[in-house]
């Protein structure tokens, strides 16, 4: 197996980031080198053959009903006889609260490396190594890291930083369903309440989203951008430094220190392009960006560019949606 990923289980449900890591999967490897590892209080049938039909050539599933919440130990205990039977090259996991507690505790207990949070995924030529690029020193470079003498090679991948796998048509998974030893669950941690919460965000699923940057200038031009993702039906989202300075909550920061989103429509209203806030929209789907600065990096992903002060470009753009017009 070349490269295998951690499925992430809620409510008896595969979620989302797990067809993200198959994405990143199936980039890396070839048909029939993919595995995923469930460990879960168990999913029905279907979900299986969704994971096999979206990349998954191996699954390999652990369920006991004392898997049903997320603990270090035994899922760690789960991820070490998975890699001793299948000797994968790679393991990926989503870099959300499972995976950065899980993916640190494993690699520590398998004696290997980790790379958190990596935004981009390659194999070096000639070795077959792979390279795990993320944001180092405070998100002011780009840095590229391997793990040529430990394997499996482990990395964590931001969720929403790539689009899911789809399912294919007549493609299919092998299901090798494996024993959950009791001895799993001793453990040195004492769980003394489970509050659940919603983990859906709107900003982070959102369709199209409105982005302030710091060209708004002052709060009260924050109307017209409002109205703006109102006419497009889109969500607000700022960078750091609208956060920083308090004309935004932090829930609508968007970059390596808040969310990572992939719309169909990204919208930059007067957002520059700083390295840390790329990383967090890179693949929306379709940008536009407006900006008096014509050599802002956000030009450089942008797919229309517009060069203008937005306190003439917003107002314009409001009054031709209020009319029937398109973008």
């Amino acid at each position: 197996m070349k490269v295998c990923v951690l499925a992430e289980v809620a409510h008896h449900r595969i979620l989302p980031v797990t067809y993200e890591l198959l994405t990143r999967a199936l980039a890396l490897a070839s048909p029939g080198e993919i595995g995923a590892l469930v460990v879960s209080g168990g999913v029905p049938a279907e979900e299986y053959e969704k994971l096999g039909a979206s990349g998954a050539d191996e699954i390999i599933a652990y369920e006991a009903p004392w898997l049903e919440r997320f603990r270090p130990e035994p899922y760690t205990a789960a991820l070490q006889a998975m890699v001793a039977e299948f000797k994968p090259e790679i393991v990926l996991g989503g870099a959300t609260s499972t995976g950065r507690t899980w993916l640190p505790y494993a690699a520590m207990k398998m004696h290997t490396g980790l790379t958190a949070d990596c935004t981009e995924l390659s194999i070096e030529d000639g070795s077959g190594l792979l390279l795990q690029t993320r944001p180092a020193i405070g998100g002011n470079i780009m840095a590229t890291i391997k793990t040529p003498h430990h394997c499996p090679q482990m990395a964590t991948i931001r969720p929403r930083s790539t689009r899911p796998a789809k399912p294919q048509a007549g493609r299919r998974g092998r299901l090798h369903r494996r024993e959950a030893l009791p001895a799993w669950q001793q453990s040195g941690l004492t769980e003394l309440s489970f509050t659940p919460i919603d983990e859906t965000q709107e900003l982070s699923s959102a369709e199209r989203v409105v982005v302030v940057g710091r060209g708004i200038k002052k709060p009260e031009n924050l109307g017209m951008v409002r109205e703006l993702a109102q006419l497009l039906g889109a969500a607000i989202g700022a960078t750091r430094e609208v956060v920083d300075r308090g004309w935004l909550p932090y829930s609508c920061q968007i970059g390596l220190s808040g969310r990572t989103i992939t719309p169909e429509l990204y919208v930059g209203v007067g957002v520059s392009g700083a390295i840390q806030h790329l990383a967090g929209m890179q693949t929306s789907k379709r940008i536009v960006a407006i900006n008096t600065d014509n050599e802002a990096q956000i030009f450089s992903l942008a797919d229309v560019g517009i060069v203008g002060d937005l306190l003439e470009v917003v107002p314009a753009l409001n009054a031709r949606l209020r009319a029937g017009g398109a973008l």
